[in-house]
């Protein structure tokens, strides 16, 4: 009921704040998401947009301006009812402007990009294929796992989110070491899994790209406001469906489970670890704030009970340590 409630106040409010956005509900932007593959086909994702504003960000400038430019990223001009063309393969944008094109896998590995268009609009959407030679994959959360955010906290989330920019925004220095060695230079698959929204894919690339973390597939989720719903799904529904989503993705690969007890991963975590029997080898945990609470440590010990390892510490180093016991540390 409560959720309900939230939906019709937030759709009024969407409403009212339509007509102040300059919408031209025709293909202007395609935002490329970065792809993944399957056994079967490149899938190639984005968004098409009939605006999106454009924002350069310095280390120096105010919470204020950091604030605005962060509100600008969700000022944009969904646009449906599009197709959207890859090659001989095409899709068309749902209600919120998104689309996925499943292109046929051919022998390519590593990094291929997939030019699409809209119209006269183009763009190129990255999809990273598996090397066959790949030990195990990497599923990661991002807030509070590799970035700080405080999400544990809802005021200090939002702080944390909305104040800064891609340019001070914190990224784990060991967070980028565990990556670092876990990838072997793209030799390992790695994919993140956040309940950020899509808006800040290009935002977390930046991110990314600055502080050395990993060019990988992000899963985002889509944060729709209709009347009868509040935000798409829930934490634990998105993240493990996007956890069973790679795996089938990736049958021949067991994966590390990489996140932090401030959001509940370890209840998700074991309930994948439950459902994927034998392709979970590790599960990782940064805990953050106050630390793991009871209940998050029965997820662990049940986690643990399915004969999957599980580190639990304020952070990596010890983990790091392990993976490469005869090596100084990186940290």
């Amino acid at each position: 009921m409560l959720k309900l409630r939230l939906a019709r106040i937030a759709s009024a409010i969407e409403r009212r704040l339509d007509p102040l956005i300059q919408r031209r509900h025709v293909a202007s932007v395609i935002a490329p998401y970065i792809g993944y593959a399957t056994p079967e086909h490149l899938v190639v994702r984005g968004r098409v947009l009939g605006n999106a504003q454009k924002t350069v960000a310095h280390a120096s400038q105010s919470k204020w301006r950091n604030l605005r430019q962060m509100v600008a990223l969700f000022l944009t001009d969904e646009v449906a009812d599009v197709t959207v063309t890859c090659g001989d393969y095409t899709a068309v944008t749902d209600e919120e402007g998104y689309f996925t094109i499943l292109v046929p896998r051919g022998d390519q590995t590593g990094w291929t990009d997939q030019v699409i268009s809209a119209g006269d609009v183009t763009a190129v959407c990255p999809v990273f294929v598996p090397h066959p030679d790949a030990d195990f994959g990497v599923i990661s959360d991002i807030d509070d796992t590799m970035m700080e955010t405080g999400a544990y906290s809802l005021w200090r989330n939002l702080w944390t989110s909305l104040t800064g920019n891609a340019l001070t925004r914190k990224v784990f220095p060991d967070a980028v070491t565990l990556m670092t060695q876990l990838h072997q230079n793209g030799r390992n698959p790695v994919f993140f899994i956040s309940s950020s929204p899509w808006n800040m894919h290009g935002f977390l690339d930046q991110i990314f790209a600055r502080t050395g973390l990993p060019k990988a597939p992000k899963f985002l989720r889509d944060y729709g406001i209709s009347e009868t719903q509040f935000i798409t799904g829930t934490h634990g529904d998105h993240k493990g469906s996007a956890i069973d989503r790679v795996l089938a993705a990736n049958p021949d690969l067991a994966f590390y489970l990489i996140g932090d007890t401030g959001q509940h991963d370890a209840h998700v975590y074991r309930d994948a670890v439950q459902r994927h029997p034998g392709r979970i080898k590790q599960v990782i945990l940064r805990a953050p704030g106050d630390g793991a609470d009871a209940d998050d440590m029965s997820y662990v010990d049940a986690i643990r009970a399915l004969g999957v390892p599980v580190d639990v510490a304020p952070d990596y180093i010890d983990t790091i340590a392990a993976l490469h016991p005869d090596e100084p540390s990186l940290v």
